[in-house]
C-alpha cells in the first residue's frame, strides 16, 4: 500500500553540510519524492510540530533546535516521500531517536550525538505513522507543493489576503 510521509533534515543536519549524504540513503528506499522545499520555520510552526511534546522539560530545547537556534541555520529541508510502506522503511532506515541508541550504520547511529543539555540532535524528522504523517504533511506542505493527491482537497476563494510577489 502506498503512503506518504515526512521527512525533516533537520538543521544540524543542514550545518554539516549531510544533506546529500542524508538524501543519498533514503534513496536506498526506491520512493519517490513528491515534495521538497526549504523552511525558515516559525515559531508556530515548529510548537505546532512538537505539540505531543509540549508537557516536556525539554519543549523549549527542541523548538530551539527545530527552528535552528542552536545551530546558526534557521532553516530546515522538508521533504515527502511516497510510496509502497514509505513510513516503515523511511524510520528504519533514520534509526532510533536517541542517536546513542540508534544502529550505528542507520543515519541517526552515524550522524547523530546528545548535547550536553540533553537534547537529541538526530539529523532527521521522520513520521512515525499514517496519521501523523498525515498531520505533519499538511503542516509543512499546501496541497499545491505535492506532485500527487495525497489527501482531499477542496477550492476556497480567498479575499483581502496579503501575499508577497517578486517585484
Amino acid at each position: 500500500m502506498s503512503q506518504a510521509v515526512l521527512i525533516l533534515i533537520k538543521p544540524d543536519g543542514l550545518k554539516k553540510s549531510l544533506t546529500g549524504n542524508i538524501l543519498t540513503r533514503l534513496s536506498e528506499t526506491k520512493l519517490e519524492i513528491v515534495a521538497a522545499r526549504m523552511v525558515r520555520v516559525p515559531k508556530e510552526l515548529a510548537e505546532e510540530h512538537y505539540k505531543h511534546l509540549k508537557e516536556k522539560p525539554f519543549f523549549s530545547e527542541i523548538i530551539k533546535y527545530l527552528r535552528g537556534e542552536l545551530h546558526d541555520r534557521r532553516k530546515v529541508m522538508a521533504l515527502v516521500y511516497w510510496g509502497k510502506d514509505a513510513i516503515k522503511k523511511c524510520r528504519e532506515l533514520a534509526g532510533a531517536t536517541n542517536p546513542e541508541e540508534a544502529e550505528p550504520t542507520s543515519i541517526r547511529g552515524s550522524y547523530g550525538r546528545i548535547t550536553t543539555s540533553g537534547v537529541y540532535e538526530n539529523v532527521i524528522h521522520v513520521s512515525s505513522d499514517e496519521a501523523e504523517a498525515q498531520r505533519e504533511i499538511k503542516l509543512w506542505f499546501n496541497p499545491t507543493e505535492i506532485i500527487v493527491d495525497l489527501y482531499p482537497t477542496k477550492d476556497v476563494v480567498e479575499e483581502k489576503k496579503k501575499v508577497k510577489v517578486w517585484a
